[in-house]
């Protein structure tokens, strides 16, 4: 599995991130603490110096689900969302969205409303801590249906959101394994999810070709995709995504450790960023892929020597692409040096 070598520059240069699955982001020590916390023993999914154990897509998939199976309670996720922000934080990240998976903690006994009474409580320590450190941070959360786990699951989750909606969860999107069922068949859920206020993501174009891209932007109601990289393989997607002004939500170390690609420098996010198409830097599972949000700035930026500037409209257009409402997305933009 590829390592990092880059080391994050800190709060130098301010970022966001749109593309995040919170169970993805538990860093090895706060599972070491929830696994202490629940008597669990880890020997099957992480090594002694706490990096995570698997070899391909498959494997990656299976220890992600033994890595959440630790992550049970309503106290284990709002240790879980303050650990990450204020982690982010720590790199000048002061705005994150994050994915939610209803149908995984159901798979623990765990309720949405518990789910939701987690990140929230941890979401607010997180903002009171780092605005009291003289950082203020947002986050927003974006439910995620299961695509493994199939349409009607998907439509039972759209339908439970749509009927108990909150001000922090303003997204509807889709995880799990990509090369399973099809977009068109979540039509029914996004829909619902659609209809009920939420805006839409999706996964698509990373393990599946450029036709699961088209097929996102046929069917479904969705305003940015998830990767999306490998739409760089159809031109006449590409000049769609220019032309619609589709948002990528781009995670660079996840594509390589993943093996779609060979290493940062055979990524093409410089190609789509040539070619017009809007891209953004997140972290995806950030533990991992040995990466944080800052360490995907700074590796981008060490590898094209690319200016502060241009490192900056990573996050201007993630702001400009995130689930807020219009008065929440101008005052974090007025953080921002440029204009």
């Amino acid at each position: 599995m590829p390592q990092s070598t880059v080391k994050s520059s800190g709060r130098s240069l301010l970022k966001a991130e749109i593309h995040l699955h919170l169970e993805g982001a538990a860093h090895p020590d706060l599972v070491r603490r929830l696994a202490a916390r629940h008597g669990t023993n880890l020997d099957a999914f992480m090594r002694d110096d706490g990096s995570y154990i698997w070899s391909d897509f498959t494997t990656f998939l299976q220890c992600w689900d033994r890595v959440a199976a630790v992550i049970s309670t309503p106290e284990d996720y709002a240790d879980l969302v303050e650990d990450y922000l204020l982690r982010n934080a720590s790199e000048g990240c002061f705005y994150t969205e994050m994915f939610l998976s209803p149908d995984h903690v159901a798979l623990l006994g765990m309720s949405y409303d518990d789910l939701l009474e987690g990140v929230v409580e941890g979401y607010n320590r997180a903002r009171d801590k780092s605005a009291a450190d003289g950082f203020p941070i947002d986050a927003r959360f974006i439910i995620t249906c299961v695509r493994h786990m199939g349409p009607e699951k998907a439509v039972g989750v759209a339908k439970a959101i749509a009927a108990r909606p909150h001000p922090l969860v303003t997204g509807f999107g889709m995880g799990g394994d990509e090369r399973m069922h099809s977009q068109k068949a979540f039509k029914p859920a996004f829909n619902i999810a659609h209809e009920a206020g939420l805006i839409c993501t999706t996964h698509a174009g990373e393990f599946a070709g450029p036709q699961s891209v088209i097929d996102a932007l046929d069917h479904l109601p969705v305003k940015r995709i998830g990767h999306g990289v490998r739409s760089i393989e159809d031109k006449d997607l590409i000049k769609r995504l220019v032309d619609e002004e589709v948002v990528l939500e781009v995670c660079p170390h996840s594509n390589v450790s993943l093996g779609l690609y060979p290493d940062l420098a055979s990524h093409p996010i410089k190609k789509l960023m040539d070619s017009g198409v809007l891209t953004t830097l997140s972290s995806d599972d950030p533990p991992f892929f040995s990466a944080t949000i800052g360490k995907d700035y700074d590796a981008l930026q060490a590898l094209y020597g690319w200016d502060d500037m241009v490192m900056e409209g990573f996050t201007r257009r993630s702001l400009e692409a995130a689930f807020v409402d219009d008065t929440t997305r101008n005052s974090l933009l007025s953080r921002l040096k440029t204009v």
